[in-house]
């Protein structure tokens, strides 16, 4: 049976720079960072005092404020990204078939603001005064679900959690079904939101994150030589993809198609990548062939690029084992440089970057690269935005637990 194509009609973003498509891809295209010191709470004994917050965000304009209050913010995120998404895919719920388009929106780790709170309910005032809300506040797949509710989606309705893989997972997995033609369309991506003291203390503990605390927006460095960890950041990156006679039929506008989905397993680590870069390379490779596409005509990688020093390297050679020579005649870039890393949701964001590179013709930078590492010696697209013709794009994202998956997007 020959595979359906697949293409992205509509963009939904909630991010540290920008809330909207537009205010988004600007700051990418400008270099600005969506860093600052954390705000939700006093991390005077933490070691990182600095993350990226989403800022301005006005859920009303999205969520009546009866819903709000059943609501973790995750999953607002998630519902605002996506009404944005549908609104500029141009789809009328009324003029299509409801079962014909799904939902699938992952998250890495869910409710956290509502646990910490309830928890804290529980041990000082006593289990009668738990909200009822707490289990439908914190579980994973209410982003979807909430999505569903509000958009009046009938289609297949699921949920992906592979940690910082998730976003990516979520988007593929999408593809998949509308080429199995199991849907038309299908709203996805992924939504974070885990800026607690327990988040963002778990991850202090582990030293995943950057302690630059004097320089918050110079702090997230990917393929620097002086990277010290990642910058925790929150938000939503959510497409809507489509079936290409559909898409044509209602004359949508189109962004990039969707081509190729690739994923493996390190099978190595909890939290370390493989050192061989083995499950980067085979997640890469099995992406390019679902895609058909030859590798000489990969132009942009949307790199997972954490700044975190093993991540890093691990990429960059994973890049050079599957690409060759060759690698260093792509432009390879970082997104989380600005926007930090929006874990569960990185993967959706830096499609969406991936698939406006694609459109525009215009490829965002690494910004603070200013020291190179012997061990990353690609071309990152240095602190500013390139002018460039991208016929195909290619987005990783690499989980705790070995995760891997690769996108490749297109140009129609």
């Amino acid at each position: 049976m020959e595979k359906r194509r697949v293409v992205v009609t509509g963009i939904g973003v909630v991010s540290p720079i920008g809330n909207n498509k537009d205010d988004f891809w600007h700051a990418l295209c400008d270099g600005k960072s969506g860093a600052g010191y954390v705000t939700y709470f006093d991390t005077t004994d933490f070691a990182s005092r600095i993350d990226a917050e989403v800022k301005n965000f006005e859920p009303t304009a999205y969520i009546s404020p009866k819903e709000l209050k059943r609501m973790d913010q995750f999953v607002q995120f998630a519902v605002a990204a996506s009404k944005m998404a549908f609104d500029d895919a141009g789809l009328q719920i009324e003029k299509e078939d409801p079962n014909q388009i799904g939902v699938l929106i992952g998250t890495g780790i869910g409710g956290l603001h509502i646990v910490e709170e309830q928890a804290k309910v529980l041990i000082e005032r006593g289990p009668k005064r738990l909200t009822p809300f707490l289990i439908p506040m914190l579980i994973v797949n209410m982003a979807p679900g909430q999505v569903s509710i509000s958009l009046g989606l009938k289609g297949p309705n699921t949920c992906v959690t592979t940690a910082c893989a998730t976003g990516g997972h979520s988007i593929g997995d999408a593809f998949r079904i509308i080429q199995r033609g199991e849907a038309q369309a299908m709203v996805c991506g992924g939504t974070e939101s885990c800026i607690t003291p327990l988040g963002f203390g778990g991850f202090c503990a582990m030293k995943a994150l950057t302690t630059r605390n004097d320089e918050p927006e110079r702090a997230s460095r990917p393929f620097d030589r002086d990277r010290d960890g990642f910058l925790m950041a929150e938000g939503a990156g959510i497409v809507v993809l489509e079936e290409l006679e559909h898409a044509k039929k209602r004359g949508a506008q189109i962004y990039a198609e969707l081509a190729g989905y690739g994923m493996s397993g390190d099978a190595y680590h909890i939290t370390a990548p493989d050192p061989t870069a083995d499950g980067a390379i085979r997640c890469m490779e099995a992406a390019i062939k679902d895609a058909a596409v030859k590798k000489e005509e990969v132009e942009y990688i949307n790199a997972h690029g954490t700044s975190t020093q093993l991540n890093d390297k691990v990429e960059t050679l994973g890049i050079k084992k599957v690409f060759g020579e060759r690698a260093y005649k792509i432009a390879v870039s970082s997104t989380k440089s600005m926007t930090g890393h929006l874990l569960g949701a990185a993967g959706g964001v830096e499609c969406i970057a991936a698939a406006l590179a694609i459109k525009h013709g215009v490829i965002p930078p690494t910004i603070n690269y200013e020291n190179p590492d012997p061990e990353c010696d690609l071309d990152y697209v240095p602190n500013t935005a390139r002018q460039k013709k991208v016929g195909v794009a290619i987005s990783n994202s690499l989980g705790f637990g070995g995760h891997n998956v690769t996108l490749v997007l297109k140009k129609f």
